[in-house]
């Protein structure tokens, strides 16, 4: 079987790289595993598919490793394939997932996702990730991803990871992120996953659902920038909502291919 690819960043800037993901164009679903097996021949930190159904599209995220439940940066990247590779003549794209409605629009060369909010709660670090951070945090806080709480960029920057102690314990399939007020933006961020092939995430869409409230209220602001500073970094326009989250930014066409599997 043959399958259109295409290969798109999604967060990106002129001096940002953004996360890249494969968008696959689907008639029908195929099975997890064969979307699985994809996902891994990608090789990129998530693939999505999705398939047209009227006037909504149906949509799936799969990192080498696992199914997701939500990808931010995947769906993005999704709205600009379906706006900018097919003859749909859009602005507005409806999606359904396991994690509801995602609506995105086009606006000023920006792709806004209408995400779930995320609130977090105070939590307690497991002992593993806590003793594998050289840099501990002040803050400790959960939703779907443990939200460890920094003093500075620098400290975002600098901190290192015991891997070997971090992958002891299993979160599936959320992440751990580290924070803290930004310089140049408003708030910077970085996301790891324990026990997955690509252990730091370049631009975490989904994360900033958590994002958004915690610093919103911190910083008594509702529209925000978010720059994560991975190898790759890229940036996140944020805009706090009453009980949902408005996820923006731009996307780039790295190039298109067919797989053949």
């Amino acid at each position: 079987m043959n399958f259109k690819v295409f290969h798109i960043n999604a967060f990106v800037t002129e001096s940002f790289l953004g996360n890249p993901a494969c968008v696959i164009p689907l008639k029908s679903w195929l099975s997890s595993s064969k979307m699985l097996a994809i996902a891994k021949k990608n090789n990129v930190s998530e693939t999505a598919f999705y398939i047209k159904k009227q006037d909504k599209y149906l949509i799936k995220w799969f990192t080498p490793d696992i199914e997701m439940d939500l990808c931010g940066h995947a769906t993005l990247a999704t709205a600009h394939c379906i706006i900018s590779h097919t003859n749909e003549n859009r602005k507005k794209i409806n999606f359904e997932s396991n994690s509801g409605e995602l609506e995105v629009y086009l606006k000023n060369e920006l792709y806004e996702m209408n995400l779930p909010k995320r609130i977090p709660s105070e939590a307690t670090l497991p002992k593993s990730i806590y003793e594998s951070l050289s840099i501990k945090p002040l803050k400790v806080l959960k939703s779907r991803d443990y939200i460890l709480i920094y003093d500075s960029v620098s400290d975002i920057k600098k901190i290192k990871i015991n891997r070997v102690l971090f992958d002891k314990i299993n979160i599936d399939p959320g992440g751990v992120v580290i924070t803290s007020k930004g310089i140049n933006s408003d708030f910077v961020c970085r996301y790891f996953t324990p026990q997955s092939t690509y252990f730091e995430d370049p631009v975490t869409g989904s994360s900033h659902c958590s994002l958004i409230p915690y610093w919103s209220d911190v910083l008594n602001k509702d529209e925000m920038i978010s720059h994560q500073l991975s190898e790759r970094k890229g940036e996140v326009f944020c805009k706090n909502l009453e009980n949902r989250v408005l996820v923006s930014g731009k996307a780039k066409t790295e190039n298109k291919s067919v797989l053949n599997i």
